[in-house]
Formats: structure tokens, sequence, C-alpha cells
């Protein structure tokens, strides 16, 4: 894991600041009919960097309809459209869209909009049920997660794809990489917490590079798990694979015990996420080590979502309250983590070693 600075592609991926004409939700009409000989009606959805459509057939199927903003990588979408065919033949009990091919058998195909941009298109089904934030936390709900994401990493163990090891500025493996982006953080207050959770992170980095790899979800928050408490199961369904990369198995579950956090930082930090990380042990296991790194990358990741979320508003000012509606919670979170030591952070889930 190397500590350059990461090139503004990377740092804004995919597309994230490349502007772009959005499609109105009458072309997302016509572009199903014409694609794949349905009729229905478009609904969008609030997305960082694309047009995404629940379209709502006139059968009452439902599906997603994603029209990429041109500069994202093709590559990239085939790594996230492979993964969920990977999972429909080896694990297809796992609540997870299926892709739905156009009238011509393509997964993937472009389109020429009428703002003349030519754009990805590609289609799954629609996961019924409730984003997770919008329902009440429980105990055994939280177990059910993690279980969920257990399942997903074992199902994904095999999986590869030419572009997995793409650098993504969401996969903390590459923090130290963000350094550049301290520049665009006016509050002094603010940036000194940043650049003090950075320096941390700098020395445990190269015991995280001796972690298990392997293709992982890597945004396992709540807008990503769709839930409905009448399942036995709870989750219906896991979305977005767009931050899917090869990365360690302990960031991968990081993020989720983060996605578990109530927006306030005092007492238990983890009191929600150590339920979600008995499920997941109950599935799959994480070595000593992975669970001594494991609090110092959910602290990572808050220091990526803040720098990301302001270097994001900044360069696309449009969209800033969509992409910073979390970072007022990291101050506070960061807080938690630089009151105690090194050693006190690494000890938090100790005990939940075999």
């Amino acid at each position: 894991m190397a500590n350059d600075p990461l090139p503004a592609s990377s740092i804004l991926q995919g597309g994230l600041a490349a502007p772009y004409v959005a499609m109105a939700e009458a072309e997302a009409v016509d572009l199903v009919r014409r694609h794949f000989g349905i009729e229905g009606r478009a609904t969008r959805f609030a997305t960082e960097k694309d047009d995404t459509f629940r379209i709502t057939a006139a059968d009452g199927q439902r599906f997603v309809l994603k029209v990429a903003n041109p500069a994202e990588d093709v590559a990239e979408i085939d790594l996230q459209l492979r993964i969920l065919d990977h999972l429909a033949a080896t694990a297809p009990k796992l609540p997870v869209p299926r892709v739905v091919a156009n009238l011509n058998g393509e997964a993937l195909f472009a389109c020429h909009d009428q703002a003349g941009q030519n754009r990805p298109v590609r289609m799954m089904t629609y996961m019924d049920g409730q984003p997770l934030s919008e329902v009440p936390s429980t105990p055994a709900g939280r177990q059910q997660i993690g279980r969920l994401l257990a399942r997903l990493r074992l199902a994904l163990a095999d999986f590869s794809h030419p572009a997995d090891s793409r650098v993504l500025a969401w996969d903390i493996q590459h923090l130290l990489g963000l350094q550049s982006l301290l520049a665009g953080v006016e509050d002094a207050a603010q940036r000194r917490q940043l650049e003090a959770a950075l320096a941390r992170f700098a020395s445990i980095e190269t015991r995280l590079a001796g972690t298990r790899r392997q293709v992982l979800h890597n945004d396992f928050s709540q807008s990503n798990i769709v839930v409905d408490a009448a399942l036995p199961g709870f989750v219906s369904g896991v979305i977005d694979f767009g931050d899917a990369v090869r990365t360690s198995v302990a960031i991968d579950v990081s993020t989720a015990l983060l996605g578990q956090r109530p927006g306030q930082s005092d007492g238990e930090f983890f009191g929600h996420g150590r339920d979600l990380l008995e499920g997941y042990l109950g599935v799959a296991d994480l070595t000593a080590e992975e669970l001594h790194l494991l609090p110092h990358l959910v602290m990572g990741r808050v220091v990526a979502r803040a720098l990301l979320s302001i270097a994001l508003a900044n360069a696309v000012p449009a969209n800033a309250a969509y992409v910073t509606r979390f970072t007022a919670h990291c101050w506070p979170q960061l807080d938690w983590f630089l009151s105690r030591s090194s050693d006190e952070v690494s000890s938090q889930f100790a005990n939940h070693a075999a």
C-alpha cells in the first residue's frame, strides 16, 4: 500500500466530480421501452454521480435503471455486473439484485442520450423493502446483518475480475493517499483532527498490508441494506456494488460497523456494532490481528468520509447537500477515537478473539 498521493482520477473516482447533463424521467421511460421492451414509469433516486431510476412496469414488476456518468469506467461497471452474476450462480439465496439483459441480450450497453452524451446503461431487478436507515435497529436485526455480510464475503472468496484491484478512494487501504485533500478543509480545528487521525492510521498501515484480502462489497452501509421485518432473515436486499474492490477483509467489516453507529459518539461507541460482529463471527472468522486493527479502520473510514465529502462538495457545489449529509457526524466520532490511546482503541474487540 503506497503512501503516495492518489491521482485526482482516483480521489474523485468513477465520474464523481465529472459534470454531465442529467437524464429526465421521460427519456428514461423511452430508453427502457426501446431497449428492454418494458412499458412503465420512472422515479428518480438521489445519487452521487449518475442517473438512477426505479422503473415500475405496467404489470407491477420493478427494476433499477442506471445510466452512468459519461466519465465512468466501463470496466468498473462490468466488475459490478460480473459480481452479481457470480453470486446468482454460486450463492443464489443471497438477496442481491439480478442483472436484466436488454432485448439484444446485453447486460451493459452504450446509449447516446438526448444531450449528445455517450453513456453506459444497465438494469437490475429491484429489491423490495425499506432502507435500514429508516427502520428501528434491534440486536437481532444487527446480528442478521452481520451474518449476511459474512455470507457475502465467503461467496466472493474465489471471485476475480481484471478491474478488481482498481485504486478506489473509498478503499481505506489507500487512506494516506488522501492527505492532499486536507487543504480543502477550511475549519482549522477540523483539519487538526484529521491530521491527528491520519498520523495514527499511518502507525498501523504496514500491519494492514499483511492482512487477508479478496473482492468485497466495501460499502455495507445502512443506505445499501434493504430490510423487511416480516422476513426470518430480516434483510431483503443488498444493493450498490459500486465500491466493490479487492481489499482487506477487515476493511469490509469496519465499513459495516460504522454503518451501525448512532449519530452521537458518546457512551459505548461500538454498542450496536458488537451485535453485527457477533453475527458475522458466527459465520466467518476474523484473526486476532484483524480484530486488533478493526476499530482503527472504522476511524479511517470516518476520516475518508470527511475528506471525500468536503472535496466532492467543493468540486460539485450543486450536489453538496447530498454528499455532505453525514459529514457533521465525523467530528464527534473522531473526538471519540482521538481522546483514547491507540492501545485502548485496539482493545475494543479483544474479547471477540477465538
